[in-house]
């Protein structure tokens, strides 16, 4: 595969990850420095900051995730080992735009840094 594949694949994993709430995939494409930073988040002002550890667990709990999702990849900017990567989401429930950093470790694979997204509740 060449570097946008191995993107997709890991953005992929990402999202069916906390779709099905799998968190051995999300481990595997989840930086140990994995952060979640929102404006807004869940009708709060101001942003929020979730790390790797309390996502996972908010996963683990039911909190986060377990909604299946249709999934558009609009846009994968790469740049070396850095790229940048904006999905439109949709879940019986919501509808999120969301923009996703990601690295290439230094285990040679694609992972997940940080998180950004606007969730819009259906109505």
């Amino acid at each position: 595969m060449n570097q946008k594949e191995n993107i997709q694949q890991a953005i992929t994993d990402f999202v069916k990850g906390g779709d099905t709430s799998d968190i051995n995939l999300l481990e595997k494409v989840l930086h140990p420095e994995f952060r979640i930073t929102n404006n807004g988040f869940m009708g709060k002002p101001g942003i929020t900051i979730i790390d790797r550890e309390t996502y996972l667990s908010n996963i683990k709990a039911g909190i986060f995730g377990g909604l299946p999702r249709t999934m558009i990849i609009e846009n994968i900017d790469e740049s070396g080992n850095i790229a940048m990567v904006k999905l439109r989401l949709e879940s019986s429930e919501n509808y999120f735009v969301s923009y996703n950093s990601m690295v290439l470790d230094t285990d040679n694979a694609w992972k997940l840094i940080n998180n950004m997204a606007v969730v819009d509740a259906k109505k």
